[in-house]
């Protein structure tokens, strides 16, 4: 009997399959083409306390090999989502992972303490809420002159640390491949109560329109994803799964069945699905449905027979 099924944090998904913030909407976009139930969980759009336009002027571009995007967190913000979204979301049968930017600490924590309480909200009226939330600490930290506060660990401890004591829900920190020590900042994460850690986010790249003699993005640069950054996202998948004992969640450039089974080799508990979205609407179907015949194939009956043996 062969099972695709995984826990992440206590989170119960039937596959490892979990479609990428700022790729799917928040579901309902994709529900003609895939099965929202087929997937083993969905990472809505990155979300702020506060709603967001996002930028300005060209916000994606391609590349060979990759996608270059500049959005801006564009979204509804938190009050948005819990009126207007989650109701939905929770009506299917797959795990719903709330994504959670902000601009500074106070932001992070607000947010992230508004969604427990409207998730302890809904529990006693024995409703759903938000399965498990993924801190995403790529955002711009604006009282620190624009860093990061996924480069620098000790600048993302208080992130984690804080958000950490305000909820009670499953906590994913995503984390960035431009940090100056991504093993060490996962190994931070997991010692300030993370339940696990999901990467990569996108790299910091750059594309520039010769004919007018400027970058192509009103913010210089923009975020690169999809097959060009996946052999490195693998190598930093396996280095933070041996280093860590939390699940961690395999992100970058994955687009077939082949990259979901090399991430699992490395060591990835689950993985997610991003800029293949755009290029095969039906990503998530095609991969679960791969995945099983791979497995099937292979005499493989639990990914944990092939989980973090390179």
């Amino acid at each position: 009997m062969i099972s695709m099924a995984c826990n992440i944090a206590g989170v119960s998904m039937k596959n490892p399959i979990i479609m990428a913030s700022g790729t799917y909407g928040f579901g309902r976009e994709y529900q003609e083409y895939v099965a929202p139930a087929l997937l083993g969980g969905i990472v809505g759009k990155g979300l702020t306390l506060h709603p967001k336009d996002g930028n300005q002027g060209v916000r994606i571009n391609e590349t060979a090999s990759g996608l270059l995007n500049s959005v801006g967190l564009e979204n509804p913000g938190i009050i948005a989502f819990l009126k207007d979204e989650l109701d939905e979301m929770t009506r299917w049968d797959t795990a719903v992972i709330a994504n959670i930017g902000g601009a500074n600490l106070e932001e992070y924590v607000q947010a992230v303490a508004l969604i427990t309480e409207n998730a302890q909200k809904r529990r006693t009226m024995n409703r759903r809420g938000v399965d498990m939330l993924e801190l995403n600490i790529s955002c711009p930290n604006v009282k620190q002159g624009g860093m990061q506060f996924g480069v620098q660990t000790e600048m993302a401890r208080d992130v984690v640390r804080q958000v950490r004591n305000v909820t009670t829900l499953p906590l994913v920190v995503k984390l960035s491949p431009n940090a100056e020590n991504i093993t060490e900042m996962a190994v931070m994460c997991e010692k300030e109560g993370a339940d696990g850690v999901s990467l990569i986010n996108t790299f910091s790249a750059m594309k520039i329109d010769i004919r007018r003699r400027r970058s192509v993005f009103e913010n210089t640069y923009a975020g690169l994803s999809g097959p060009a950054i996946k052999p490195i996202a693998l190598r930093m998948v396996h280095q933070v799964a041996q280093a860590v004992s939390i699940p961690v969640i395999g992100i970058g450039g994955i687009s077939s069945v082949e990259d979901i089974i090399e991430f699992t080799m490395a060591g990835a508990a689950a993985i997610q699905i991003g800029t293949y979205n755009f290029v095969q609407l039906r990503a998530g179907a095609e991969l679960v449905e791969g995945l099983e015949q791979w497995m099937q194939r292979e005499k493989v009956n639990s990914l944990d027979e092939i989980r973090g043996i390179i």
